[in-house]
């Protein structure tokens, strides 16, 4: 019998802590944690309540803990400018601490809510990019994350630590000699249709973990690293480019950023990777690219 995610999470991420993360939080929300579904485990664990219209998202990463009071204040500046986004649940303050969990809660968008598409996320972004960044948000700083994750990592051999880290200084000097053509602005960091909710009022962003003040160019690399690395549709892009006007890819800096998303990429598991290690393969054929300069291979998402 093939196992289940469930039956797997054996490190510092195990399915009984999450759940008991869950039904803290819950009990502190006066709601029913049973029958929760876990929608995803990767960066964050994310349920779904069966009960009530409610998300709540536990942090997966030590070293990452602090990006969670980050994504408070985002979503509650998107709520105050009027920008489609997920909302935060209630007037609790946030974010929920628990032991050694950070945890945020959010209304559920109503209806079967499924993915936006990349017009949507490029009418999303043009008015995300016309906003000031808000105090306290951080600057745009990609390699801090490779790093904290690398230092975090569950599994590591000492030989991809020293590969990672090397890798970070090598595409840091790369982003150094970059000249940037639009103006700084508040960036989401992780721009793709899955942080896209097509939600019965209209699509709405979801995600802030990475978002700070930075070059509007990194929230369009991630369809054009897609397109390349993943296979995704060409046309999926050329929606984007369409949508917002600019094609990074034409960009003399592509090839830097391209390398930074490339990096957050192959290293966003490494904080789970004994709690979730279905993605064992796929890291370590990433990571087997990176080290040959091998940039056609298609990669498949860490699921």
């Amino acid at each position: 019998m093939t196992a289940t995610l469930e039956s797997v999470l054996d490190g510092r991420f195990t399915r009984e802590k999450l759940d008991g993360a869950l039904a803290q939080a819950c009990a502190l929300l006066g709601v029913e944690a049973r029958g929760a579904k876990l929608l995803r485990f990767t960066n964050n664990a994310v349920y779904s309540l069966a009960g009530a219209p409610i998300v709540v998202r536990i942090v997966g990463s030590r070293a990452l803990r602090h990006r969670a009071y980050k994504v408070v204040e985002v979503a509650r500046y998107f709520a105050r400018h009027g920008v489609p986004a997920i909302r935060l649940f209630g007037d609790l303050p946030q974010p929920l601490e628990l032991g050694e969990h950070l945890v945020t809660v959010w209304e559920r968008v109503p209806g079967q809510a499924g993915h936006g598409t990349a017009a949507d996320l490029a009418a999303l972004l043009r008015q995300v990019h016309r906003l000031d960044p808000p105090d306290g948000v951080g600057g745009w700083a990609p390699l801090d994350d490779v790093r904290a994750r690398v230092a975090d990592a569950e599994e590591l051999s000492a030989g991809d630590r020293r590969f990672l880290l090397d890798r970070c200084a090598e595409v840091e000097e790369q982003l150094a000699g970059v000249e940037f053509v639009l103006p700084t602005a508040l960036v989401h960091g992780d721009a793709h249709p899955g942080n896209v909710i097509a939600g019965p009022d209209g699509p709405v962003l979801c995600d802030f973990d990475s978002s700070c003040a930075g070059p509007p160019e990194w929230d369009l690399i991630p369809l054009a690293v897609g397109r390349e690395r993943f296979g995704d549709p060409a046309g999926r892009y050329r929606e984007l480019v369409d949508g917002y006007g600019f094609d990074v890819t034409r960009w003399s800096g592509f090839p830097a950023l391209r390398a930074a998303r490339e990096l957050k990429l192959t290293t966003s598991v490494l904080p789970i990777l004994r709690s979730h290690p279905y993605v064992r393969g796929q890291l370590r054929m990433r990571l087997a690219d990176l080290r040959a300069g091998r940039t056609g291979t298609r990669w498949s998402r860490y699921r």
